[in-house]
């Protein structure tokens, strides 16, 4: 446990030095495994969010989305937590957990035989 409020505290020290500019991670270790990565790695939305967000986002979570306890956690009114809350929204990149198929999977799913051929024209038709 000590050594995840280690680790908490060694990413918050980093993210006051960037002071919201970019970072890129270059080496990734995995020490338990032996496996150690180096490259160019970008950081997830959320972590690339600054430091006071993303305590914003770690209440609003544990606070179940409850508008209320965080009006009385940060002691703000409701449309400044709404305000926030659109804010971040704004900054994080909205991830399609069901894209529309391509043209070319509906017709691989119609080649086949995944589909009839009036489901095809019907899915390649919603396409344009």
């Amino acid at each position: 446990m000590a050594s995840d409020a280690k680790q908490a505290s060694d990413w918050q020290d980093l993210l006051r030095i960037a002071q919201g500019s970019p970072v890129v991670i270059e080496r990734v270790r995995i020490p338990e495994k032996g496996i150690a990565i180096e490259g160019a790695f970008t950081l997830p939305e959320l972590a690339r969010l600054s430091l006071e967000d993303q305590v914003f986002i770690t209440a609003f979570l544990r606070s179940h989305g409850s508008i209320k306890e965080m009006e009385q956690i940060f002691g703000v009114s409701y449309p400044t937590i709404k305000a926030r809350l659109h804010r971040i929204a704004g900054l994080l990149e909205f991830v399609d957990t069901n894209p529309s198929p391509s043209r070319t999977e509906v017709l691989d799913r119609l080649k086949n035989g995944e589909i009839t051929p009036a489901d095809a024209i019907r899915e390649l038709e919603a396409l344009k």
